[in-house]
């Protein structure tokens, strides 16, 4: 299926077409579905064909959720990696290319006898050769995410990708312009971004329940996976089976296979990962962007807490952003904070109350609302004011699922709410802080319109990172 968004034939060609169709000895037209809809396009009551990209810990989850949908087959599987035991980890399950594979053929045989899965190292060969996919969903490292996803769009394929977006700011930008370009439908993995508590949230804010909101905190539990790291590895370990250290790698440059760069712990090098502030920046900043209509900062300044250094991520951080004023919002100040650090308790709070592990405050002229443990409903304070107010009209359309938006934007519904226009600037705010943690605590006034760290020319490697030849993007 390619974008229902789309259809190049002028309807003087769309008649010839059907009358060529036509078969006489029957009576009847025969009007293949480009005719109707457009090119490749998927009628509502027609299956979606997906294919997974990355099948670790995180693959695994997303076909399993894809999976719960009726109207979706997973056709075609693509990972180097044959098989991960992640039992130690917070997927608790056995993953890669083999397991995830044979997970999904058990599931649709109790419907359709022999089901197939069509099975790939190279997801460049997938794209390649199966013609009746529709879209695809990445789960892999955050260094490969925006060249998968750039070529999946490429070969006119809808996209589902992990958060973050990309795993630097110019390669955000790129995708931002060719989900404008392709129409194709789209959404970034921040699943928080479709619950009922985040729209409450807004419709909250926006409506002035707790008055104009100034100031921002966002905190998350979230630290290095391997705290003894103090450096790159220097020797290196045996690859598993059946796995493809090359593929892996994607557009980083060559090094040495060691297990610390497999899942889960490659979010502790910044060749691989992010750190906590790019794993959960797209969750946990998500509410403030959205409500607060959040555009790009003037000013980001992150501080690692603990030893980290050009090639590993920190144990934590505390970090400053400093949006300007639009339209009659004032500017509004974001603190983030990971790894165990949070903020002071407000006055507003109930005697007694103490911070869950994560959450996110907002601070109005006349209360405030917490978001306890991520994106959930808001509560306010303080009492007095919790009790005394309306709940504001529904003004934002209620999700009916993560997957199941992305699916019927497939289909030609509406977009996505998390599609990668809104998912690549949420995508930019974070990697903004990461490329000041980088950056060694610099303080980033960006040059938004020339993507420059204004002053330090040293930026530019992190903003656009080199890739090895053969793994470019096009510019």
């Amino acid at each position: 299926m390619k974008s229902p968004q789309k259809n190049n034939k002028q309807p003087s060609e769309r008649r010839d077409f059907i009358k060529k169709a036509a078969v006489a000895a029957t009576g009847f037209y025969i009007v293949p579905r480009f005719v109707l809809g457009g090119s490749g396009y998927t009628a509502p009551s027609d299956k979606v064909n997906i294919g997974i990209i990355g099948a670790g810990g995180k693959g695994r989850q997303n076909a399993e959720d894809l999976m719960k949908l009726d109207d979706v087959q997973l056709t075609a599987i693509a990972d180097p990696g044959n098989y991960w035991d992640l039992a130690d980890f917070y997927y608790r399950s056995i993953a890669g290319r083999g397991p995830v594979k044979r997970r999904i053929e058990q599931f649709y045989e109790d419907k359709t006898t022999n089901y197939h899965v069509a099975e790939y190292l190279d997801f460049r060969r997938m794209l390649e050769r199966e013609s009746g996919l529709d879209a695809v969903c990445c789960s892999t490292p955050d260094n490969t995410h925006a060249y998968i996803t750039y070529l999946s769009m490429k070969a006119n394929k809808h996209v589902y990708c992990e958060k973050p977006l990309t795993h630097n700011i110019w390669e955000a930008r790129m995708i931002k312009k060719l989900t404008e370009e392709t129409g194709l439908a789209t959404q970034m993995g921040n699943v928080g971004h479709s619950t009922d508590g985040i729209r409450e949230t807004v419709e909250f804010i926006r409506a002035g329940v707790i008055g104009e909101v100034r100031d921002v905190h966002a905190w998350v539990p979230a630290t290095r996976w391997i705290p003894e790291v103090k450096g790159m590895p220097t020797t290196s370990t045996r690859k598993p089976d059946g796995f493809d250290w090359d593929l892996w790698l994607g557009p980083t440059p060559h090094k040495a296979f060691h297990h610390w760069y497999s899942p889960v712990t490659w979010r502790d090098f910044w060749d691989f990962g992010c750190g906590a502030l790019g794993d959960f920046g797209c969750h946990d900043m998500d509410a403030a962007t959205w409500a607060l209509e959040l555009g790009y900062p003037e000013t980001v300044e992150v501080f690692p807490a603990g030893f980290s250094n050009e090639d590993i991520t920190p144990y934590g951080e505390i970090g400053y952003y400093s949006f300007g004023a639009k339209g009659k919002r004032s500017p509004v100040k974001l603190t983030w904070y990971s790894g165990g650090v949070r903020p002071p308790l407000h006055p507003a709070l109930p005697a007694g109350y103490q911070w869950t592990s994560r959450g996110t405050l907002f601070i109005g002229d006349k209360g405030i609302i917490v978001n306890e443990g991520g994106n959930r409903a808001p509560k306010v304070f303080p009492e007095t004011l919790a009790k005394s107010i309306k709940v504001p009209a529904q003004t934002i359309p209620r999700s009916n699922g993560h997957f199941r938006d992305w699916v019927d934007a497939i289909k030609g519904g509406p977009k996505a709410s998390a599609n990668f226009e809104y998912g690549a600037h949420l995508t930019e705010i974070t990697l903004l802080g990461v490329l000041s943690l980088r950056m060694k605590g610099e303080k980033i006034y960006w040059d938004a319109e020339n993507l420059k760290a204004k002053g330090l020319p040293d930026a530019d490697k992190y903003i656009q990172e080199p890739v090895r030849s053969g793994w470019e993007m096009g510019s």
